[in-house]
């Protein structure tokens, strides 16, 4: 059984420490206190509680890179595909971020559109993915697991267009072969009020014979071959006397 794909939607709680050690500087960047706020949340699995707390983040500074991507793991846990997709492509985006970070909201992509059944679009997030963190192992699976599940669909459309086409052809058959015998449906029609000469009971012509006169001959036939068998078997098995060899 193919291991499932396993999502790695988590908040980014790394700012934690500086929010504690400088609370100056925390009021002076209240979208860091949202952040911190929404994480809470989403550790407790409050995840409609931390969306808000992201987009209040993102409001003050739609450029905190960690409210965007946060926000996007939070939608994901509500099912909110499209907008999840929307916020992780933003973070993904984002050049002035590290590569292990944007490939990490790349992989979280992938796994959005996996949801979304977009396979060829989720497929290219790890490729994107993977350009940036070539060493994600975790990516390297998903990338295999994908391209495999859409050679299994595209397999499955080829059977299906080949049964297809092969009931069209059959039915193209029938229609041919109804097209090229149109008398046999007309026949019962024409022969309505004709006299029936075929269906009356055939007699025997002078110097012919009936089907009861045909049955006996054939059954002589029959018994003279068997009586004509066993005489040729009765002569194989006379033993010829002679000088007999020492």
């Amino acid at each position: 059984m193919d291991k499932m794909i396993m999502p790695r939607m988590r908040w980014l709680g790394v700012l934690l420490l500086l929010l504690v050690a400088l609370p100056a500087w925390a009021q002076k960047y209240p979208e860091r206190s949202l952040v911190r706020r929404g994480n809470r949340a989403f550790e407790s699995e409050k995840y409609d509680r931390s969306i808000d707390r992201y987009r209040e983040a993102g409001e003050f500074a739609p450029e905190c890179w960690e409210a965007t991507y946060n926000l996007g793991n939070a939608l994901y846990r509500t099912e909110q595909y499209d907008k999840a997709a929307e916020a992780l492509r933003r973070a993904a985006a984002d050049s002035l971020r590290t590569p292990e970070e944007r490939a990490e909201a790349y992989y979280n992509l992938a796994d959005v559109q996996y949801k979304q059944q977009k396979l060829p679009e989720a497929l290219e997030s790890l490729k994107s993915s993977l350009r940036l963190n070539p060493a994600d192992e975790d990516a390297k699976f998903n990338y295999t697991l994908i391209k495999r599940q859409m050679q299994q669909q595209e397999n499955e459309q080829n059977q299906d267009q080949q049964q297809q086409q092969q009931q069209q052809q059959n039915q193209d058959q029938q229609q041919n072969q109804d097209q090229q015998n149109p008398q046999q449906e007309q026949q019962p029609e024409q022969q309505q009020g004709e006299p029936q000469e075929q269906q009356a009971e055939p007699q025997p012509q002078e110097g012919s014979l009936s089907d009861q006169e045909l049955e006996q001959m054939l059954e002589a036939i029959q018994a003279q071959e068997d009586e004509t068998q066993e005489k040729l078997k009765e002569r194989r098995a006379v033993v010829v006397k002679g000088n007999k060899n020492w």
